[in-house]
């Protein structure tokens, strides 16, 4: 079993910054991926950001260059550093987790406005 914590999220301007930490209750090095998933209201949820356990990373093509996900197996952890935040990027964040079985956390909002 896996429990997933978020954490972070909140109200900031356009153009501020955000950094988001998902807390796993165990050990994650039998993780192969993780990921960062936002929900906007009315839409569907969508992968923001993912790292496989080799370190390979995969973004949404609107956050390239802006976001910036890391993996620290030691500390079972999960970070998301959101630079440069839009308007678009408002919504609820998850954690997700894929390995013999596939966990989500309960998510953090994230508001940025004008």
């Amino acid at each position: 079993q896996l429990q997933l914590v978020e954490s972070g999220g909140g109200l900031v301007q356009v153009g501020g910054s955000l950094r988001l930490s998902c807390k796993a209750s165990r050990s994650i090095s039998d993780i192969a991926y993780m990921g960062w998933y936002r929900q906007a209201p009315g839409k569907e949820r969508e992968l923001v950001a993912g790292v496989t356990d080799d370190g390979r990373t995969n973004y949404k093509r609107s956050v390239e260059g802006r976001f910036t996900i890391s993996r620290d197996n030691t500390n079972a952890t999960l970070t998301l550093q959101m630079n440069t935040l839009q308007l678009g990027d408002t919504g609820v964040y998850f954690c997700k987790a894929i390995g013999s079985d596939i966990w989500w956390g309960q998510g953090t909002q994230v508001t940025v406005s004008s």
